[in-house]
């Protein structure tokens, strides 16, 4: 056996769709238990039945027999559509993913010694970050000498606090890591 078709075979058993990985659903002649609780087309629960039975009232109903609860003794199974309930979980998964917000961090890069022009623009990159709800990470670079002054770095930090106080809450507060002094802000809600 190559190592393709082990990977396939794999894959078959488990399927990643978006962060979630789904187990492979057991459908009609899959399903191995000798009995089943049966739940009808309309919901309604048909009791205890033989596994020959519950498939022949499914293709009575030209439907599937699907396996919703396998872990319950008996394994619970459902007559369904199951093409028809694998695009409805499909577009409940894309619905979820369309309404999901992910927040990003953008960085700005500053230095301790910058031009209060040059301070302003950067300001403004910040408080738009803020406005389109994303975190704005701010860090202070320092080169050569200059880190023997963190202090002026912290001015500048508490600086962006004060000036962004009406749009942004600190999330992380001012830390020296090597040569950069980081603060992380995040929008107020």
């Amino acid at each position: 056996m190559t190592w393709g078709k082990t990977k396939r075979r794999l894959k078959s058993h488990h399927r990643k769709e978006g962060c979630k990985i789904i187990k492979h659903v057991n459908v009609n002649q899959r399903i191995r238990a000798p009995q089943v609780r049966l739940i009808g087309v309309d919901g309604t629960q048909l009791g205890i039945v033989p596994l020959e039975e519950a498939l022949a009232r499914a293709g009575e109903e030209k439907l599937d027999l699907v396996e919703v609860a396998p872990k319950a003794t008996p394994p619970v199974c459902k007559i369904m559509d199951y093409g028809k309930y694998k695009y409805l979980q499909s577009k409940k998964l894309q619905e979820a993913k369309k309404k999901q917000v992910t927040i990003q961090v953008k960085e700005v890069k500053i230095r301790p010694k910058t031009e209060e022009h040059d301070y302003q623009f950067k300001l403004r990159h910040i408080k738009r970050f803020l406005g389109e709800k994303n975190k704005a990470k701010v860090t202070i670079m320092f080169r050569g000498r200059e880190i023997a002054h963190s202090e002026l770095g912290l001015k500048v930090l508490e600086r962006i606090v004060a000036d962004t106080e009406e749009e942004a809450v600190v999330e992380q507060t001012p830390k020296l890591e090597g040569r950069n002094m980081t603060m992380i802000l995040a929008p107020r809600s």
